[in-house]
């Protein structure tokens, strides 16, 4: 008799598959962090992937103080402008606003995207907000697409960051000084670090139940379709639940990698960038960061880095990278 157990196919984790809201992603869970006030993310653009040879800075790999090859992604990471920030309170319902602060040199591509109160004034709005009761403050940062030779759009994406890191008056002040300022990526991260990626994966319409799940197909016997699946399931309760792999939606949906090192941080786009650029994305003109592996999303997406979740006990040292190889991805 062959085995029964027969464990199911595709995860539900992450059900609903539905396509995500917006192109940027949202960031939903912070950590906490010991050093002082900060960015706790930073957005860039997704350019492509490469490989290069970094000595192993793992020290159980078998491969340790090794010259290895590894696959690595480059994300350019031009400066993002700080326009506004926000101030929360913690309620037994969640975090409720106070507040907000605005620049007063807001770019007009941020009023087309955002409804931005008219005529207002950054001292004023300041006398509103009641410190004592601030629990939490934000960022509200905006990123300048015009300057990305390989995105084909001017409008800005808007996003949320955390300032994290020292006391909650530490952090007022903190957000007081970058408001209405241009922010880059050595303020958030270094060389070595560890970070979480999120971006929204690339999108493929509606699939199919073989494609989408897995499933096996049925026999060459059936008389209906073999990209099919076999039942819906039991007849009580008289619905289908949501357990049974059905076709539908794949891909576009939210995605977060955890815990990717830092390889490198630079200023030079020419030392990353292949010959003939990186394919549907063009040469790096901007800052970028060279990320160890695959992160999601197609080139020209946004992601978002942050500091990461799940970290515990994690050396915090500058790899040392041989060679990055600028090779030709177009297949010639």
């Amino acid at each position: 008799m062959p085995d029964k157990h027969h464990p199911r196919r595709g995860s539900m984790g992450y059900s609903p598959r539905k396509r995500a809201a917006a192109m940027t992603p949202k960031i939903r869970s912070w950590p906490e962090v010991d050093e002082g006030p900060k960015l706790q993310g930073f957005p860039g653009f997704k350019a492509g992937m490469t490989h290069a040879f970094v000595v192993d800075y793992r020290p159980t790999s078998t491969t340790s103080s090794q010259e290895v090859r590894v696959p690595v992604t480059v994300v350019e990471t031009p400066p993002i402008s700080v326009c506004g920030l926000r101030f929360y309170r913690k309620t037994h319902e969640g975090l409720q606003t106070l507040g907000e602060v605005w620049a007063n040199n807001v770019d007009k591509k941020v009023r087309r995207r955002f409804p931005i109160p008219k005529n207002f004034k950054t001292k004023e709005m300041w006398k509103k907000i009641e410190r004592s009761e601030v629990d939490e403050v934000r960022a509200i940062v905006h990123t300048h697409p015009e300057n990305v030779s390989g995105v084909p759009r001017k409008t800005p994406d808007i996003l949320e960051l955390r300032i994290g890191g020292g006391t909650i008056p530490e952090r007022i002040e903190f957000g007081e000084k970058i408001l209405g300022k241009e922010v880059e990526y050595e303020k958030f991260a270094q060389t070595g670090a560890m970070v979480d990626v999120s971006a929204i994966t690339k999108g493929k319409g509606t699939q199919g139940h073989v494609k989408r799940w897995g499933v096996k197909l049925l026999s060459h016997k059936n008389s209906k379709s073999r990209r099919n699946i076999g039942t819906t399931g039991v007849f009580i309760p008289g619905y289908i639940r949501p357990t049974v792999p059905q076709a539908g939606q794949m891909g576009f949906h939210q995605r977060t990698e955890y815990n990717k090192r830092v390889l490198k941080v630079g200023d030079n786009g020419e030392d990353v960038t292949p010959s003939g650029g990186f394919v549907n994305y063009g040469k790096i003109r901007n800052p970028y960061v060279l990320l160890h592996g695959s992160i999601p999303g197609p080139s020209k997406r946004v992601v978002v880095m942050r500091d990461p979740v799940r970290i515990s006990g994690v050396e915090v040292r500058e790899p040392q990278i041989t060679y990055i190889s600028t090779e030709s991805k177009q297949g010639a």
